[in-house]
Parts: C-alpha cells; sequence; structure tokens
C-alpha cells in the first residue's frame, strides 16, 4: 500500500491498487533436461527434448513453455523418423492444441525440404503448419521465399504466396516465365503448390 502526502493545507489521500497475485505468472511445473516422447490418439508421433519445460495451468489460455528452447523429432506409424523442427522459444497452448514457435525456426524433412523462418504455428486440430511472416524454403529442385506459408504436418504439401524464388524449368511453362527463372527473377506474386493445397485454417490465432 502506497502512502501519498499533498503539501499545503489540503488533507493526505490514500491511494491503493489491487493486490497481484503472483500465481498468475508463476509456473506450476519446472522439469529440466526434458526428453520425452509424446502420443497422438494412442500412438507415438514425437520426441521433445528441452533444456527447460514449464507447464502453466493458471494463466489463460493454459499453456506449456520451452523458453530455452525446442527440439522435436517426428515419426511415422512405424516409429521412423519423419523430419525434424527445431526453435529457439516454444508454447503449447494445450486446450487449443496449439503450438507456437519463434525465433531461428528450423524444419527439415526426409525429403530433403528445409524451412526456416522466425515464426511458425503447428495446428494440432487441422494437423497444419503455418506462418504468416517471411519465410524461406528449399528443396532439391527449387528455393522459395515468401510471407505466407501454409503445409501439412509432414511438409509433403504446401503453398507459398506472395514469393520469388528460384525454380527448375519444368516447373513453369512458357518460355518467357523459363527465361525470367534462368536469371533468378521470381514472379512478384507466386503460388507454388506440391500438391493440392491444404484447406485454410478455421480460425486466427493470436500472437503471444
Amino acid at each position: 500500500m502506497l502512502l501519498l502526502h499533498s503539501w499545503g493545507c489540503s488533507e493526505a489521500h490514500e491511494h491503493t491498487a489491487p493486490a497481484i497475485d503472483p500465481r498468475d505468472s508463476v509456473s506450476m511445473m519446472i522439469s529440466y533436461g526434458v526428453n520425452t516422447l509424446i502420443s497422438d490418439s494412442g500412438v507415438i508421433k514425437y520426441r521433445i527434448v528441452s533444456e527447460q519445460w514449464e507447464v502453466n495451468t493458471l494463466r489463460q489460455p493454459t499453456r506449456w513453455e520451452f523458453m530455452k528452447g525446442i527440439f522435436f523429432e517426428q515419426f511415422d506409424e512405424k516409429f521412423q523418423v519423419q523430419g525434424y523442427i527445431q526453435a529457439d522459444t516454444a508454447w503449447y497452448f494445450d486446450q487449443q492444441r496449439l503450438w507456437k514457435l519463434r525465433g531461428r525456426v528450423y524444419v527439415r524433412n526426409m525429403d530433403g525440404l528445409i524451412y526456416t523462418s522466425e515464426e511458425l504455428y503447428w495446428d494440432g486440430v487441422t494437423h497444419e503448419l503455418y506462418s504468416n511472416v517471411y519465410s524461406r524454403l528449399v528443396t532439391p529442385e527449387r528455393t522459395i521465399e515468401g510471407t505466407c506459408f501454409r503445409s501439412d504436418e509432414t511438409m509433403t504439401r504446401y503453398t507459398v504466396t506472395n514469393s520469388k524464388g528460384s525454380f527448375i524449368k519444368d516447373d513453369m511453362d512458357g518460355s518467357q516465365k523459363d527465361e525470367q527463372a534462368s536469371e533468378g527473377e521470381g514472379l512478384d506474386t507466386t503460388t507454388v503448390v506440391e500438391q493440392p493445397p491444404v484447406r485454410p485454417a478455421s480460425q486466427k490465432h493470436k500472437k503471444n
């Protein structure tokens, strides 16, 4: 409680503020040196490795926090590695089944595709990855840069819009486009689709 005095003949006034409950920001569980397997529908799908894992069930929405970095391994039904994901910081909002990855996000699948960005969302309900910030995607055939990225979880079906990049000639129709591609001039607005694009996310998620 803070007591302030007004000088002169006026009376003193008290100014009070509501107390802050420290439990609002304190994690309920903190684990160090984490190396654990995560299952989905009874099937082991991921391995999580992190220096520190905090669980906070008092903040809304409830969340897991990985403030010192995170590394994922993705597995298929036969427990074969399908890809890797890592980031400097991560949050998992368990009620929404939504991951938010931030800072030097790196994704690689078994086809040799490499994705990098500063922010990436991973929706466990729609099984999609998406980002609305600058992203760079490199495959054995092409390099693509854009500000709107969406993909399935295995990075085998993806779209990149508002993009530019270099492509192999077979990817583009017409001699003029081939010449632009060979010179490294990407179109101002390009959509690259390995297979039919995935369904857009049904809702937008606010940034943390």
